[in-house]
């Protein structure tokens, strides 16, 4: 059987992370936190603690320690880098710490030390100035996840709240540049990694996808484009051919009202706001940032690391809460065993 624990990443140190953390272990019991292990500098959390007024106890462990330990204290898997962080000031010389959380988080769950690897916000300026060559923090994880086979897995970012979960087919790039990066093949394998990790890790056994239109009305017949006819529903007879219950495109517009959700367990849309605005409006607090695709499972708040509120003891945990949660279950479902 595989561990419980949780491998959490301190994420920037001078973010909210460090102090979500403390918040998540001291409401552990309340919001049914499965037991996780902290990657960071004890010498900062505890500090950071004391700060808050938060009598934590913390405890400097190894993996094989950290659940046992979990319900006394907020065990510590101590990182090499040390942290001099102050809350709310963003500092290049903390990519070392924020890189190395990340790839022993990634060591651990790899190794089964771990199950799930649940990931703190990072501040991508802050890495870029400190010579980080990736595009971002799903980028890394995908590079590192591929070390040693013969392909890097290609990541989907997925959104995920009890109400609704949505993926944007395209993600961080210019409106104008949608159009020509969106394909038949991109929404097909978007959709077919979606389809498998929905069955392994959410335990539904026929997944159901509902596929946006690009355009107001998903084209009108072609009178707003040509796109939806060309480009997406021949990946949705694809998706179909496939044996993955497929359907649209929808107009944009009235798939995200109660009703039309209960038809489907994620909806794709074409592009970025598409498919996070109804989200972020339906669940701002407690929306999770699921990363599908990768050969482990791997969530995160879905929010930044919120430098102008760090370390004023305001940050709300829920995000992170659901993480913690919802990395449980997905370990859980995919052992087959109750979450």
């Amino acid at each position: 059987m595989k561990p419980r624990l949780l491998a959490l990443t301190q994420g920037d140190p001078a973010g909210i992370g460090p102090e979500l953390a403390l918040a998540a272990w001291r409401q552990r019991e309340k919001r049914a936190i499965a037991p996780f292990a902290y990657l960071g500098d004890i010498g900062h959390l505890s500090g950071l603690a004391e700060r808050l007024g938060l009598p934590i106890p913390l405890r400097s462990v190894g993996w094989g320690e950290a659940e046992s330990c979990f319900a006394t204290a907020l065990p510590v898997i101590e990182l090499g880098n040390r942290s001099s962080a102050r809350a709310g000031v963003p500092d290049p010389a903390n990519a070392a710490g924020v890189i190395e959380a990340i790839e022993r988080g990634v060591e651990a769950v790899q190794t089964g030390r771990a199950a799930a690897l649940v990931t703190n916000p990072i501040a991508k300026g802050v890495l870029y100035a400190a010579g980080f060559q990736h595009p971002g923090h799903t980028e890394f994880l995908a590079e590192l996840a591929g070390r040693g086979r013969k392909a890097t897995p290609r990541p989907v970012m997925m959104i995920w709240s009890e109400e609704l979960s949505v993926i944007p087919v395209t993600i961080h790039i210019p409106l104008e540049a949608v159009p020509g990066q969106l394909t038949t093949e991109l929404i097909v394998e978007t959709g077919r990694i979606a389809a498998a990790d929905l069955q392994r890790r959410f335990g539904i056994a026929s997944p159901r996808l509902a596929l946006c239109g690009l355009n107001p009305h998903a084209g009108e017949g072609g009178a707003l484009g040509k796109e939806d006819a060309a480009v997406v529903a021949p990946a949705i007879e694809r998706l179909r051919a496939l044996g993955i219950e497929a359907s649209g495109p929808y107009p944009a517009d009235t798939l995200f009202h109660a009703r039309a959700r209960a038809g489907y367990d994620v909806a794709l849309g074409m592009y970025h706001d598409q498919a996070l605005i109804p989200i972020k409006t339906i669940a701002f607090d407690d929306g999770v940032n699921v990363t599908l695709g990768l050969p482990f499972i791997r969530t995160s708040p879905d929010h930044g690391t919120a430098f102008d509120i760090a370390g004023k003891g305001i940050a709300r945990p829920d995000s992170l809460c659901a993480a913690l949660r919802l990395a449980a279950r997905m370990a859980a479902a995919e052992c087959g065993e109750p979450a």
